[in-house]
């Protein structure tokens, strides 16, 4: 299993997160190509990538002097997963909640 810590850290950024969702659609895309889009350096993305890459949520082959970015979704699902498994006990706080504001509306 991957490290959780290492998963969120990543998607933390807001760039990181435009990154993964670039190469959703995309499947595999150039370094540079990826950069375009963002105001920033292609170093500052690069940077970017790296951290996607040491949590495991891309890989970074190099082809000639081109680098090809592809995504790892495993992390993430593992990720929502884990979220997953708090979903019955939030869900539950929230019908708790509910109810003892309809009790509070009936009196």
């Amino acid at each position: 299993m991957m490290n959780l810590d290492s998963t969120f850290a990543a998607l933390s950024h807001e760039t990181r997160r435009a990154i993964l969702k670039e190469l959703a659609s995309s499947g595999e895309t150039r370094l540079s190509d990826l950069a375009k889009p963002f105001n920033m350096s292609q170093t500052a993305v690069s940077k970017h990538v790296r951290v996607l890459s040491d949590a495991g949520l891309l890989t970074v082959e190099r082809r000639g002097r081109t680098r090809h970015c592809r995504l790892n979704a495993e992390p993430m699902k593992q990720a929502a997963d884990w979220l997953t498994d708090y979903e019955t006990f939030w869900t539950g706080q929230f019908e708790k909640l509910a109810r003892h504001l309809a009790a509070k509306g009936k009196k």
